[in-house]
């Protein structure tokens, strides 16, 4: 890709060098910012914060509870004709805040590449990629559904709506559920079953990533609260069965 047609990613923190580098695996010119970030991943070439914004596609990788202030500070610098696509792990937030805050003409999608620097460090292949039309042409859409395919990514094209309703109960609930167990502070034993190992993957992977997308997730995904209480109604439901065992009812 010519240096006119770069691709943008604004933020180089955990999963922003990680997207960066996988960008330029796959062939694209990539120039990358980050606030405090000295160095760039492979491939990348650190930028100026104004060359980023100009690129042809932008890629924001910053934290969800930070999306708006980053939008406020930079829509008014994005390039006129440049595609934005965000990388947060909700999608109806995001998405309002795209429409709201970017110029009227600009082309924006909303993306969750479903996976990170665990997840796909052996490779990127058959993992899911959720694509999510905001504001922009059939063409535009089509060409990158068609790249990340191109990438054997599994993509799912569906609305915002859907992805925070079916995350809640599948990404949002294993995040949820592994910093609970960290805070058991579970060990290694010699009597660890497949299951229990699964169970220190689980927080592993999720305490990996940084507190701040927990908090998040629970408070961003507007489905989050109600896979909270249905889990806690589970959990009574299994206390109070063991209960009943218990006083031979």
């Amino acid at each position: 890709m010519e240096e006119s047609k770069r691709i943008g990613v604004y933020g180089l923190g955990r999963f922003g060098s990680f997207w960066a580098k996988e960008l330029a695996k796959h062939g694209f010119s990539v120039v990358g910012y980050g606030r405090s970030a000295k160095t760039a991943p492979e491939g990348v070439r650190l930028g100026t914060e104004d060359e980023v914004l100009a690129s042809s596609v932008l890629f924001y990788c910053v934290s969800i509870s930070a999306f708006g202030e980053v939008l406020d500070r930079t829509a008014s610098r994005i390039g006129k004709d440049t595609v934005v696509m965000d990388t947060c792990s909700v999608k109806l937030h995001p998405a309002k805040l795209m429409r709201e805050k970017l110029p009227a003409k600009t082309q924006c999608i909303a993306t969750h590449p479903m996976f990170g620097p665990d997840s796909g460090k052996d490779g990127l292949d058959g993992l899911p990629f959720v694509i999510c039309p905001v504001h922009c042409s059939q063409e535009t859409l089509t060409y990158w559904m068609d790249e990340f395919k191109r990438w054997n990514l599994q993509v799912l094209p569906m609305s915002c709506d859907q992805h925070d309703r079916e995350a809640a109960w599948s990404q949002g609930i294993t995040h949820f559920i592994g910093r609970t167990l960290s805070e058991l502070s579970l060990g290694e034993t010699e009597l660890a079953t497949k299951g229990y190992r699964t169970l220190l993957t689980v927080v592993e992977q999720t305490c990996n990533d940084p507190l701040q997308l927990f908090y998040d997730l629970q408070r961003y995904n507007p489905y989050a609260k109600q896979m909270r209480m249905g889990l806690k109604g589970a959990l009574d439901t299994v206390m109070e069965a063991l209960k009943k065992q218990e006083e031979g009812r």
